[in-house]
């Protein structure tokens, strides 16, 4: 029995910007007796289901954009006589969808990693369950990624992960239902040990891949504090204290290491925190922005955020730590006007961001968006045959049609034409050039150069709202500019490397 990791996408670029850490976790699972393990990431070059022999296991992971393509692989599989499993965010959602149209043995929801070794076991025994409900797995049971099994020379970021889950709910996101909202940090003892692994092979640019780096924000502590029961606030506390020492921990790798992560806008609030990612070079942050406005962000759920001047000096303040901002922005919130596209992409500039992202309001499924906008759009009239746009994700992409929810004043043509004014304007090759001067070389500045353009070739108009066209125009694009990135990404390996130890913090010295 062969055991296959696919990770599924209809574009492949050849070289990777991120490693799809999932593969690798479910990969240091044990595996029965006599089993060999395949891992295929499409990003990279496409997978021929043809390889597939009767008895073996194909296991895929679903995020609704992948979601077609993943289904294709699936059923071509299940023909040539393999167990067909699902996993991940979309299967989770949408369970009896992977049974249908991906014609899925078994589906996994949850934390995969957990109860894959099952899975395997099941199939082996030709009798894999239906559904395995992975849950949400205790921190100490996250899966650690089997990092030896990565390809040479194909990714530019290694991915780690040190928290799972959100305590937020924005009106956009799944993760807070699909992770909980109550954060599971690893300990900083298995983060290091992976990280001090991948160093060794030779990867310096770590993604913390969490769905907030900054689980604990000031204004959660004083709110704690007011609540009647102090355990809450001990608990937090606790949260915060065990943030700080993984980032002291951080800091005595190895100096060329460099990390990036995603968090909230609230850790702009709080100094100590920023030093200590400082100190620990996360040297970039990508911060869920969302709108310039406060009515914006009252459309989104995220009043945690700032608007106007007050969003500038916030965003400003990472800079000054010394930690640069990818600033992701949505466009086609009801409050939104058209002069909301070039004014969001003038205040990405005076904020000085390092990089920004503009993308068109998409339901997501799991999310407040995508309830609303199902209830709106299952009130028109049904489509003549196909699938209904509420299931954009099964419609092909060269004639997927732009996903867009009603606006009280734009058309989604108005939309589509102002996300690209702002990606143009922002990434235009002055505006990029004047930028690269945060960067402390000529070396450096050549690789964010390259990695601007990347970006803007790998993510501007190859999502839903791309013709086939552009999109596989971008993909050409980002396999010459991958290539290029990748040598000035990599870094010499370093087999013997060893961890310094952390130098306790003295304890305090009464007064007389």
């Amino acid at each position: 029995m062969r055991v296959f990791l696919v990770n599924p996408s209809f574009l492949s670029f050849g070289t990777g910007v991120m490693t799809p850490r999932w593969m690798y976790v479910l990969a240091s699972a044990p595996l029965p007796e006599g089993a060999d393990l395949c891992l295929h990431d499409e990003t990279l070059e496409p997978w021929d289901p043809a390889v597939v022999l009767p008895g073996d296991v194909v296991g895929i992971s679903l995020h609704t954009g992948n979601a077609l393509r993943g289904y294709q692989l699936g059923c071509a599989a299940r023909q040539c006589g393999a167990w067909v499993v699902y996993g991940g965010i979309h299967a989770t959602l949408f369970v009896e969808e992977a049974r249908s149209r991906g014609e899925a043995h078994a589906v996994v929801t949850g934390d995969g990693e957990g109860v894959w070794p099952s899975v395997l076991k099941d199939c082996q025994g030709g009798a894999p369950r239906p559904l395995y409900a992975g849950g949400h797995l205790p921190p100490e049971s996250l899966g650690r990624a089997r990092w030896d099994l990565l390809p040479k020379n194909k990714y530019l970021w290694a991915t780690v992960q040190t928290v799972r889950g959100c305590p937020k709910h924005c009106s956009f996101c799944s993760v807070w239902r699909t992770d909980g909202q109550r954060p599971r940090q690893r300990a900083a003892d298995a983060v290091l040990e992976e990280l001090v692994d991948l160093r060794r092979r030779g990867f310096r640019f770590i993604v913390l891949a969490d769905d907030n780096f900054y689980p604990v924000s000031l204004a959660d502590l004083r709110h704690a504090a007011r609540r009647s029961d102090p355990a809450h606030r001990v608990h937090l506390a606790q949260l915060r204290a065990e943030r700080l020492a993984m980032l002291r921990r951080l800091a005595l790798l190895p100096p060329d290491m460099v990390f990036f992560t995603q968090i909230t806008m609230e850790a702009a609030e709080d100094p100590e925190f920023l030093d200590a990612m400082r100190r620990a070079r996360i040297k970039g942050v990508l911060v869920g922005v969302e709108s310039i406005t406060a009515g914006g962000l009252k459309d989104v759920y995220k009043d945690f955020n700032a608007a106007g001047e007050e969003l500038e000096q916030r965003l400003l303040a990472f800079s000054r730590h010394g930690v640069h901002v990818l600033g992701s922005f949505i466009f086609g919130l009801p409050s939104d006007t058209r002069e909301t596209f070039a004014a969001t992409a003038a205040l990405a500039d005076r904020a000085r961001l390092a990089f920004a992202q503009f993308v068109p309001l998409t339901p997501l499924p799991g999310t407040i968006d995508f309830q609303r906008w199902e209830a709106a759009t299952r009130a028109g009239p049904a489509p003549l045959a196909g699938p209904a746009l509420t299931r954009y994700w099964l419609i092909p992409p060269h004639s997927r049609p732009r996903v867009n929810c009603h606006h009280p004043l734009l058309s989604p043509e108005d939309i589509h034409r102002g996300t690209q004014l702002a990606w143009d304007r922002f990434y235009a090759w002055r505006a990029v050039w004047r930028r690269s001067r945060l960067a402390p070389n000529w070396k450096a500045r050549a690789a964010f150069v390259l990695i601007s353009k990347l970006y803007r070739q790998m993510y501007a108009g190859t999502g839903f709202a791309a013709d086939s066209a552009r999109a596989h125009r971008a993909a050409l694009w980002s396999r010459c500019l991958g290539r290029a990135c990748r040598r000035l990404f990599a870094a010499r390996p370093m087999p013997r490397m060893t961890l310094a130890e952390e130098t306790p913090e003295p304890l305090p010295v009464s007064s007389p």
